[in-house]
């Protein structure tokens, strides 16, 4: 196995690899977009090389002999890439150096840590203590975890619900309650209380607490969390708070205290989206629920985070229960077509963590153990992720599917069954058209159980020709390594036409000048 020192690396940074000691040399191959930029020989015995700095962007990196792969990424700003990830245990004298390398596997720019803190509303406690549903925490194992991710260029991402308060605190902040209709207290299952999150005091104490977290933990920033309820409610005091504006208020002070710091607002459901994308945080980050069952459904909130703020990274937590109902092989074909949605649409997806675990309920210490075909998968997959993100996540990309395909258009078309799902992008590196195998499939649910993939052969792009050269044809799949293969391509008349690759689940077709 190969294996990236760092989850992404900064410009002028040497960008090193880990990999088994062999007895004879051999050849290491760095590709970007499915041109080679480099080849580094390994001298006999060594277990790490140095490929030396990078441009900015993603590469796939591979043996020669066949015998593994990765990605590497270099970017000015590791979270405009953002691959979130997270871990849920603090227990006294823990191991961190199985969360560490899985953020290394799966290139994690930043690992969110649940439950952390003390208490909801008092986040820095004891030296040791039980949070507020009983797990054991050892702030030196949350500050080992926090400075060892980021060692290896993953952001520690604290925690922190911004209206929620504990039966012990309650009394101080009552009098910034959100009442109901009836004057009863809107609260999260009777376990906590929900203040008015732009109230002065209790903002004045927010801010004083994230920067206690942020000086005595070692944080790098925090996942502001909401529980998507209420949208408006009322205070003691008479005055109705419109939950939109308030967490923008917030948002905007948390950002006032804490200017470096790295903030991740959840818009539950999409609420409120169309406000914090103009709010000063780092991401649009959206956990999906009912009614955001479909495949579609989550590919149009990819879209709308993405529209409404185009510089910024979209990330959707999705929970993939299906690992807890169903056999490792169904679930991990499940999580596929999500990816394969997310990531053809510009979004990443918050799902693995600790040392190998994914998640499967909201409350993250209920997650779930993966298996390793899982792990090796999910490998892959971002590996990809990485590799192809020049080509994802350009701020300029635009979709152009609706002006080029079909119809009169004429520009780009691809001879597949109809059950195939194809979306073409315009990017700075060329057009890309993602191929979605959707054939068989009764059921589009994101979290559904999925027929065995039928695989689909004789796929054939066509598109029209510009100058005399004749354009390339490169092909990715995940499930075959993050590389983009070169595929023939022939002239006919004013088109060009090149035959794909049988497809699986997801192929990436990038069509390039010459």
């Amino acid at each position: 196995m190969l294996l990236p020192t760092k989850a992404c690396y900064a410009p002028g940074e040497p960008v090193a690899i880990e990999l088994p000691a062999a007895p004879a040399a051999r050849a290491i191959e760095v590709e970007r977009l499915g041109v080679r930029v480099a080849t580094v020989t390994v001298p006999a015995g060594a277990d790490h090389v140095d490929l030396g700095p990078l441009p900015v962007g993603g590469y796939g990196v591979r043996l020669r002999d066949g015998a593994g792969h990765t990605a590497v990424e270099v970017l000015a700003d590791p979270f405009a890439r953002l691959r979130y990830g997270f871990v849920a245990s603090y227990a006294p004298g823990r191991d961190i150096d199985g969360v560490l390398r899985l953020a290394r596997r799966l290139h994690l720019t930043a690992v969110q840590f649940y439950d952390w803190a003390y208490r909801h509303a008092d986040l820095v406690g004891p030296d040791e203590y039980a949070d507020p549903l009983g797990q054991p925490v050892s702030l030196a194992t949350v500050r080992a975890l926090a400075a060892g991710l980021a060692s290896v260029g993953t952001a520690p991402i604290g925690y922190a619900a911004v209206y929620g308060v504990g039966k012990d605190e309650w009394p101080a902040w009552e009098h910034a309650a959100l009442l109901r209709a009836d004057g009863t207290v809107h609260d999260l299952a009777g376990f906590l209380s929900i203040v008015d999150p732009a109230d002065p005091a209790w903002l004045a104490h927010f801010r004083a607490d994230l920067r206690k977290a942020v000086e005595r933990v070692g944080l790098a920033g925090f996942h502001l969390d909401q529980y998507g309820f209420p949208r408006r409610a009322v205070r003691p005091d008479g005055r109705v708070v419109d939950l939109a504006e308030a967490f923008h208020t917030m948002i905007c002070e948390v950002r006032e205290e804490l200017p470096d710091a790295r903030l991740i607002f959840n818009n539950v459901n999409d609420f409120p989206v169309w406000r914090t994308t103009r709010s000063p945080q780092d991401a649009t980050y959206t956990e999906v629920w009912e009614p955001h069952e479909a495949l579609d459904d989550v590919a149009a909130v990819a879209v709308r985070a993405r529209t409404l703020a185009p510089s910024r990274p979209a990330v959707l937590a999705a929970y993939q229960t299906v690992f807890d109902r169903l056999p490792a092989a169904d679930a991990e074909l499940t999580t596929k077509l999500t990816m394969a949605t997310l990531f053809s649409h510009g979004a990443t997806q918050l799902l693995a963590g600790e040392d190998g675990h994914v998640l499967v309920d909201p409350y993250y210490v209920r997650n779930h153990p993966a298996a390793p075909s899982t792990v090796d998968m999910l490998a892959d997959w971002y590996d990809l992720l990485v590799a192809a993100g020049d080509v994802l996540f350009d701020p300029g990309n635009a979709d152009i599917t609706r002006s080029v395909v079909g119809g009169l258009n004429g520009e780009i078309d691809v001879e597949a069954p109809e059950e195939v799902w194809r979306r073409v992008v315009a990017t700075p590196h060329g057009t890309v058209v993602h191929l979605i195998n959707l054939v068989g499939q009764a059921d589009l649910g994101w979290d559904t159980a999925k027929a065995h993939v039928t695989p689909v052969d004789r796929l054939t792009v066509r598109f029209r020709r510009v100058g005399a050269a004749t354009p390339t044809v490169r092909v990715a799949d995940p499930d075959r390594g993050p590389f983009f293969v070169d595929v023939p391509a022939r002239v006919d008349g004013e088109y060009v036409i090149a035959d794909l690759p049988t497809l699986g689940v997801w192929q990436i077709v990038l069509l390039g000048d010459s």
